[in-house]
């Protein structure tokens, strides 16, 4: 029964900002507010799957705490490799939002100025490959 509601928080953590989105859309205002739900909601879950889902039981003994503290380890290096490799794709994402357009804008004034703006675009996705180089060191090494 407990897995199931933490389902259905983790659902509701995913879709509740989509919905203030859309009903800021219709309002016209920025989704500030949608964004820090996001933020809030997600950092909820990961203590709840933390608490619930990954934690061993208070009672356990000898070699069931061994198993125990080993799946929280497990569990925790897996949240880190997701951490790392969604963090640093937003990242890249908003890099190469920004240096494209400046680079689109380069190069329609001067052609010459394509190899540095692809070196500056090629600079910004690097990021996004740090990141799943750094989860792939955290789930294999």
């Amino acid at each position: 029964m407990l897995k199931f509601i933490v389902l259905l928080f983790a659902a509701f953590a995913v879709f509740s900002p989509l919905f203030l989105i859309g009903i800021r859309k219709y309002t016209g205002r920025k989704a500030k507010r949608a964004l820090g739900a996001n933020i809030a909601s997600f950092f909820a879950f990961l203590v709840l799957a933390s608490v619930v889902g990954i934690g061993g039981s208070a009672s356990a003994a000898g070699a069931e705490a061994a198993a125990a503290a080993g799946g929280i380890a497990e569990g925790l290096k897996y949240v880190g490799a997701a951490l790392a490799v969604g963090l640093s794709g937003i990242g890249g994402g908003i890099a190469v939002a920004s240096s494209a357009s400046a680079a689109l804008g380069a190069i329609s004034e001067n052609d010459k100025a394509f190899g540095k703006a692809l070196i500056f675009v090629g600079l910004a996705e690097g990021v996004a490959l740090y990141g799943l180089i750094v989860a792939l060191l955290l789930l294999f090494v």
